[in-house]
């Protein structure tokens, strides 16, 4: 597939492709559709990790799902970034019909995209009765480390607690993704520790979830932001500390000027999808 600034002509007439994304692995050799999702359905968890309001980037998460339904069937379940670990009551409820949309919206913390980029998979989950697990820490919890620090949690009550990851969170003050939130934490004047410290409750709250639903046997989506699960840390991170054999694949999306594979995406994750910078946005 031809990059996005790759010209043909015809009949002297110049012609730009413009393909809507492109998909390499962690190599940078190019990889069809089809052949990544023969890999993630021998796998026990996929990470996906998207850019927040990439309509491509939305889409494939969708068909993502679709099509691993296809080959695993029952053993499919998805979750999300998007929903805080809290809601998932009511999450359950409107799987079982128990509740309408308009109650689910009205209820549950949703992020303003959700309409355009997670309604379909819910919908698609909901039809088709494939579990769908809400993994975030409620982001009150995430404020309070951030205003205050890990410690700040041990004051909240047990019944609070079920909704993190259990207590005391160890960091990897080694992840490239966290040094790098060291120097934002700074560079905003915040505590920086606190910071990262309010970003690694995030993806461990996530991994714990994922693992609290995840029985011998079974398919994992999960949907975050890229960020979360770059260069294998974040979720992968703590993921592989609490069961280390685990089969993980990760996803990443990057947006670029060009469509080609570059020396920064190598490594970053199992596959890279590049998408046009000039794509439009969802939010």
């Amino acid at each position: 597939m031809p990059g996005i600034t790759e010209n043909r002509e015809k009949d002297g007439v110049p012609i730009i492709d413009k393909p809507a994304y492109r998909l390499f692995d962690r190599n940078g050799e190019e990889v069809r559709y089809g052949t990544m999702i023969n890999h993630l359905a021998t796998t026990a968890v996929v990470l996906f990790g998207e850019l927040h309001i990439d309509p491509i980037v939305h889409w494939l998460q969708f068909e993502v799902v679709k099509d691993l339904f296809v080959d695993v069937r029952d053993r499919l379940i998805v979750g999300g970034e998007m929903f805080e670990a809290d809601d998932q009551i009511i999450i359950d409820e409107y799987m079982a019909d128990m509740i309408g949309h308009d109650a689910l919206i009205a209820e549950a913390t949703l992020w303003k995209n959700y309409e355009t980029d997670y309604r379909p998979i819910v919908e698609f989950a909901h039809d088709h009765n494939i579990p769908f697990i809400a993994t975030n820490v409620p982001r009150r919890y995430a404020s309070l480390v951030a205003r205050g620090g890990l410690d700040r949690l041990e004051r909240l009550s047990d019944r609070a607690k079920q909704w993190i990851a259990p207590l005391p969170i160890p960091l990897d003050l080694k992840s490239p993704t966290y040094r790098d939130l060291l120097d934002i934490g700074r560079a905003h004047g915040m505590d920086a520790e606190n910071f990262l410290a309010a970003q690694a409750i995030k993806d461990a709250t996530m991994a714990h979830f994922i693992l609290m639903n995840l029985s011998p046997g079974k398919l994992f989506v999960h949907l975050n932001g890229e960020y979360h699960s770059r260069r294998f840390g974040g979720i992968c991170w703590y993921l592989k500390r609490s069961r280390p054999g685990l089969a993980i694949s990760t996803i990443t999306s990057v947006e670029a000027t060009s469509l080609d594979f570059l020396d920064e995406y190598r490594d970053v994750a199992d596959y890279t999808i590049v998408v046009p910078r000039s794509m439009t946005k969802t939010g």
